[in-house]
């Protein structure tokens, strides 16, 4: 658990005060009633209004401090503990301050920025032991933060390399398919010289068929038209053979 510095007491040392030292004291005690109702904003609303006095004390601008702190607003109350830091005079309240700072860090897992805070603070009050407290508990909080990043990075370098490793796997594979491809359009381009080679041999032989005389009888066709005239020729011989055959002779007689 995180120890936290009590917002420190203010008390007068003279009764005869000046109506401008009254005023920051009201406004610095009634912020330390709210403070102590946990009316947080109310508080740091009257430590404001002290703070506006040119004689303002130095526990306006702490407990404004811690006021901010208990409402979260770290970065604020970062800010107006540094400002403490160097306006107080006492090694004591630096020392507080600085404490609160690291506490503000850590909240925000600025846990170098914390771990540097509480050293500050134990240099000027060494006998804190609550600074020494939360200074280990920073630094074992830093170590695992560390500790953390480097698992990322390491996590991240190994995506990384699986990423790569990936990209190179499917550049790999779409080469392969890029040159599948190229081969299958060569052999497609090929095939199609071939057809049209092809067809340009049949187109110049029909037109050769085409372009030959048509009077012109081929060695077949004036063999079957010979053996038909000589089979017609055969024909008609036997025919007339046959009618001669069958004439009856005239017997011609003569009257004397």
């Amino acid at each position: 658990m995180i120890r936290s510095s009590l917002i420190l007491s203010f008390t007068f040392t003279a009764i005869a005060c000046s109506v401008l030292a009254q005023k920051p004291t009201t406004n610095v005690r009634s912020g330390n009633e709210a403070y102590r109702d946990s009316a947080f904003d109310k508080a740091e609303a009257l430590y404001r209004q002290a703070l506006e006095a040119e004689n303002a004390p130095i526990e306006a601008s702490f407990n404004l401090g811690d006021a901010l702190y208990k409402q979260k607003k770290f970065d604020e109350s970062i800010t107006q503990f540094q400002k403490v830091v160097q306006n107080a005079q006492s090694d004591e309240v630096k020392s507080k301050a600085l404490h609160n700072i690291g506490n503000a860090y850590l909240n925000t897992q600025k846990f170098k920025e914390s771990v540097d805070a509480y050293k500050q603070a134990l240099k000027l009050n060494p006998k804190a032991d609550d600074t020494r407290y939360n200074l280990a508990f920073a630094q074992r909080m830093l170590q695992q933060q560390q500790q953390q990043q480097e698992q990322n990075k390491d996590k991240k370098d190994d995506k990384q390399d699986d990423k790569k490793d990936q990209n190179k796997d499917q550049n790999k594979d779409q080469q392969q398919k890029q040159e599948e491809q190229k081969k299958q359009e060569e052999e497609q381009k090929k095939q199609e010289e071939q057809q049209a080679k092809d067809q340009q041999n049949k187109d110049q032989q029909d037109q050769k068929q085409q372009q030959q005389p048509k009077d012109k009888m081929s060695k077949e066709d004036a063999q079957r038209m010979l053996e038909a005239i000589m089979n017609e020729e055969k024909n008609t011989k036997e025919k007339l053979k046959a009618e001669k055959k069958k004439a009856v002779p005239i017997k011609i007689e003569k009257d004397w």
